[in-house]
């Protein structure tokens, strides 16, 4: 579960959002307030926010209790400076378990500079399969970790809509510890798991090269998204061990309608570990990306190796002409690499469908309601934004 934050970088067409209707023009028509006014100041206005409750299961059983907040804002000229956002979404189970994540992208004046940052503090069970593609359904067991994320990164205007620049990583995860490890005692690859019996950290530089030529991350109706990032962790900064990994992000948007919201979403990426040894935890894993919303149809941490390779395609559509209830439909596909071997054997395929409520007309951002599913499981998602 989580929230996507949106990046806007083009004026609002008025004409377009006197015909849009969304939540708060539906709350607002309930209390008799002028809608046309209400259009003019919400446009005026250089600071928003958005709060919403959210449920959904967790790794290990239990159902989760959270509140959504996206603060949006302008640090300079909005014709000239894209939209920050902020987001905190913390939430928790009866059981104990709980987390607090906080995310920023800041847009400085003009776009010259991005700063985006990730911190979360997690209480987290979650079940794992070893690694490779070809694990038995049966033979799991449940992780208990806490985790601590630090991912802060500074880039620079170098063209257009092209970025360069670096930061600094953290994953340090503690009072760690695997139940019913009897399980996977026989499998291989247990040498490599017991090391998550131990407090593990990987620490250092991060480089970050985009390409963004979106009008809007939460909701692209257009446009190009093209990252990679090349992290360094290094025993000298902290690290339990000295590994490299590399992440190559790529999207596309396609729009076959001016007025209404017809598209075509593409996403993929790849993520490896190219060097040295990273802990269990660290290697790449379905459902982890970077705001864990691959793999829709699938649990967490199914499926781990060194690499993974990932693709999904979506198509999105309005219901009404208002834009107010809209749909999506979904496919994804993905692959790790074997423990023995960095070779692609096994694909792992899913789909689903989602109903869309317009919650934002300005921001264009969505309530998402989805259902996911594969071969022996089905998921339920609730979003603030799309996927992707």
């Amino acid at each position: 579960m989580g929230l996507y934050p949106v990046s806007i970088q083009a004026q609002v067409d008025t004409s377009r959002l006197a015909s849009q209707k969304d939540l708060i023009d539906i709350l607002k028509k309930l209390f008799k307030v002028d809608q046309q006014k209400i259009d003019s100041t919400r446009l005026k206005k250089k600071f928003q926010f958005s709060l919403i409750p959210v449920a959904g299961s967790v790794a290990g059983g239990g159902k989760a209790v959270a509140t959504a907040f996206n603060a949006s804002f302008y640090t300079d000229d909005e014709s000239t400076t894209s939209l920050s956002t902020i987001t905190f979404t913390p939430w928790f189970t009866l059981d104990g378990k709980f987390v607090l994540p906080f995310r920023d992208l800041i847009w400085l004046p003009n776009d010259a500079l991005l700063l985006k940052g990730d911190t979360r503090f997690m209480i987290y069970p979650q079940y794992t399969w070893g690694l490779g593609g070809n694990t038995n359904e049966g033979d799991k067991a449940l992780l208990q970790y806490n985790y601590l994320r630090l991912y802060h990164s500074c880039l620079k205007k170098i063209g257009r809509k092209l970025y360069i620049g670096a930061g600094y990583d953290l994953d340090f995860h503690f009072n760690n510890s695997l139940k019913n490890d009897s399980v996977l005692a026989t499998i291989p690859f247990y040498d490599y798991i017991k090391d998550y019996n131990q407090q593990t950290t990987s620490s250092g530089p991060v480089i970050n090269f985009s390409i963004d030529t979106r009008r809007n991350s939460a909701n692209p109706p257009r446009g190009v998204y093209f990252a990679v990032d090349y992290r360094f962790n290094l025993k000298s900064l902290g690290s339990t061990y000295d590994w490299q990994s590399l992440l190559i992000d790529a999207r596309k948007y396609f729009s076959f309608s001016k007025r209404q919201q017809n598209i075509l979403a593409c996403w993929s990426y790849y993520w490896a570990v190219t060097n040295g040894h990273a802990p269990y935890l660290d290697l790449p894993s379905i459902g982890w990306d970077y705001y864990n919303r691959s793999g829709r149809g699938f649990e967490q941490n199914r499926y781990r190796g060194r690499q993974l390779l990932y693709f999904e395609t979506e198509y999105r559509r309005d219901l009404t002409r208002n834009g107010f209830w809209g749909f999506v439909i979904f496919t994804n596909v993905h692959t790790v690499s074997e423990y023995e071997g960095n070779g692609f054997v096994y694909w792992h395929p899913a789909a689903g469908t989602g109903l869309r409520i317009k919650f934002n007309k300005i921001s264009r951002t969505n309530i998402g309601i989805d259902i996911g599913f594969s071969k022996g499981f089905t998921g339920v998602y609730l979003s603030l934004g799309e996927a992707f």
